[in-house]
């Protein structure tokens, strides 16, 4: 009988772990007074200073943000 409950709580927990997981977030942020854009992984509280650029979007990795960084025109490179 224990057996059987031990068994049920463990794969419950292995159901139930990926849910626990904290997801990380990018953001592509721009200094709006340098116009130079960075990649953040949470949303800036400050929007006098910096905002976000491409409509708020959200992106699950580093590497998908740099891509899409790469496309925005209004971030200069210097």
């Amino acid at each position: 009988m224990m057996s059987k409950m031990g068994l049920g709580l463990l794969i419950a927990a292995a159901i139930a772990a990926p849910s626990f997981a904290q997801t990380t977030t990018f953001y592509i942020a721009q200094d709006v007074k340098t116009k130079r854009c960075t990649i953040v992984d949470q949303r800036p509280a400050d929007t006098t200073t910096v905002t976000i650029v491409g409509d708020g979007t959200v992106y699950k990795t580093r590497t998908e943000a740099e891509g899409a960084m790469k496309t925005v025109k209004v971030c200069t490179t210097n």
